[in-house]
């Protein structure tokens, strides 16, 4: 059975966003608050990044940025790959896995629905 990933893998998330100006650690404490491992950078209505606890580590915690001033447009992975709703978790799992990523977010057309982790793949 083909799974798709709105509905069978994510449905009726609640997006966690940042934007772009807000800075590294806002974000940190948004994710810890949160319970998640990355956050979509939206500006306005418009994805713009990505952030996941993997790019604070190495842009700036690795490399003594401060996170008390670096925003999160400075580390953020700049208009990511996204898979749509109609995409499949094996769709998702051959990107994921092809280009080392953990999570992706699902856009439909130019709306953001959702944020897609390897976890939840594994889990169905």
């Amino acid at each position: 059975m083909k799974r798709m990933i709105v509905p069978d893998v994510i449905k009726d998330q609640t997006l966690v966003c940042v934007s772009p100006a807000e800075t590294v650690r806002s974000a940190a404490r948004t994710m810890a608050e949160r319970k998640v491992a990355a956050v979509l950078v939206m500006e306005h209505e418009r994805l713009v990044g990505i952030i996941t606890e993997r790019d604070m580590t190495t842009r700036v915690i690795a490399v003594d940025r401060n996170p008390d001033t670096t925003k999160c447009r400075e580390i953020m992975t700049a208009n990511p790959d996204t898979l749509s709703p109609q995409d499949t978790a094996v769709d998702a799992i051959n990107m994921m896995r092809s280009r080392n990523y953990r999570h992706l977010p699902v856009v439909d057309g130019m709306k953001v629905v959702g944020m897609v982790s390897v976890r939840d793949l594994y889990a169905v």
